[in-house]
């Protein structure tokens, strides 16, 4: 009886050790995928198996690509717009690589490839539309933007109009309008610290400077990037345009760890910054 009583002991000791754990569980039923690592973020692949499948061209957005991870579980859902006479192309490897880390992802072509940015933004929002009403893996109320140039651009138009956004991620956006202080949608500015089209201080600077009523912004200037830097597949734009998307759309917190506090200057970034913390 002596040996049950002490078991009985060393296992209600044990309970409030693990119950924190389950119950953090519990209170966010959107995580996705395992816990993160400094190796995971910047990887090439998360961890769920993607399909795709070619949108047909509509009345308010060109069509694109969908990509879908293969989960019985919804996801929050991403649209990217390229930028001025640019295809889908451009940005196709966000496609896969966002999806396999647990994501809806519609990558787009515009009407025109001489769209303006405002239209791009209403073509994201389109699109977005479109996978809430074609794929049951949604989860209408987490959508985000992204888009280059001109569709960086759209991105922040987008999140004018449509405020229940949970992010958006420019990447090296060109827009003639300069003051954002409307955007109330978590933002993160991406700029290439040498981009002779879209320079940052015309452009990324002004536009994360003037995002006043954003709950959380940030602005990364990539050391010595150019105008496609932003949004091509490197180890940094990788590693913070997912952490900003699982922290704002999946509301992971696992992943302010990469967020906040913000990263130093360093070989690849030449400025950050950040309105941390953003719990």
């Amino acid at each position: 009886m002596r040996i049950k009583a002490v078991f009985a002991a060393l296992v209600l000791a044990l309970i409030p050790a693990t119950a924190p754990a389950v119950a953090s569980a519990a209170a966010n039923p959107y995580e996705r995928g395992p816990a993160p690592t400094a190796a995971s973020v910047e990887a090439s692949r998360g961890t769920f198996a993607v399909t795709q499948a070619a949108i047909p061209r509509q009345s308010n957005f060109g069509g694109g690509t969908i990509y879908t991870p293969t989960s019985n579980l919804t996801f929050g859902a991403v649209a990217i717009s390229p930028g001025f006479t640019a295809t889908q192309s451009s940005v196709a490897h966000f496609g896969p690589r966002l999806a396999s880390y647990g994501f809806v992802v519609v990558t787009i072509n515009t009407l025109s490839g001489w769209d303006d940015p405002d239209s791009r933004g209403r073509q994201l929002l389109a699109a977005l539309d479109y996978a809430v009403r074609t794929n049951p893996r949604v989860d209408a109320t987490r959508l985000a933007v992204m888009g280059h140039s001109m569709g960086g651009g759209g991105a922040l138009r987008a999140s004018v109009s449509r405020p229940a956004l949970q992010a958006s991620i420019p990447l090296a956006g060109w827009h003639t309008t300069k003051n954002w202080s409307t955007v109330g949608v978590p933002t993160l500015v991406l700029g290439g610290q040498n981009d002779p089209t879209a320079p940052n201080s015309q452009h990324s600077l002004p536009f994360y400077t003037s995002m006043t009523a954003a709950p959380d912004k940030a602005f990364l200037e990539l050391r010595g990037g150019d105008h496609s830097d932003p949004r091509s597949d490197n180890v940094t734009v990788r590693k913070y345009t997912l952490s900003w998307l699982k922290r704002f759309v999946d509301d992971d917190l696992r992943y302010d760890q990469f967020l906040c506090p913000a990263p130093a200057p360093n070989t690849l970034i030449s400025a950050y910054r950040d309105t941390c913390p953003h719990a």
